[in-house]
């Protein structure tokens, strides 16, 4: 789980980047000043929860067996970053307002992922 944790981590900080970027670039002229604040607001939530899942690599190679408040938390922080990020991303291209129905369940899956490293953190030694 490490492994994949960690690429999928470091993939998300990587796309993280460039989407900033492309909307910097690519998307200034394009999208209204709202639309761009809600895909930034995308990024940002990404990069944090690409560093976090970074964390919960580290912490699941540092125990000598699994830790499933640990892998609960790392496939939440995947699933958050993918529904609330990628929902923010298809409003701001799409304007179809009905996107931002997802954003929630993305947002319920980062408190998952936040509660499990909270409960592996208070049942380390």
């Amino acid at each position: 789980m490490t492994r994949i944790f960690l690429a999928i981590a470091a993939a998300f900080g990587g796309i993280s980047v460039i989407l900033g970027a492309f909307a910097s670039h690519a998307l200034k002229d394009r999208l209204s000043e709202r639309a761009l604040e809600i895909w930034e607001t995308g990024t940002k939530y990404q990069m944090y929860h690409a560093l976090a899942l970074i964390l919960v690599a580290l912490l699941l190679n540092r125990l000598s067996t699994g830790s499933t408040p640990l892998i609960v938390a790392g496939y939440a922080f995947i699933a958050g970053t993918i529904l609330f990020s990628g929902s923010l991303y298809a409003l701001s291209l799409s304007g179809i307002k009905i996107l931002g129905a997802i954003t929630p369940l993305g947002g319920v899956a980062f408190i998952t992922g936040w509660i499990c490293l909270t409960i592996a953190a208070l049942g380390m030694e």
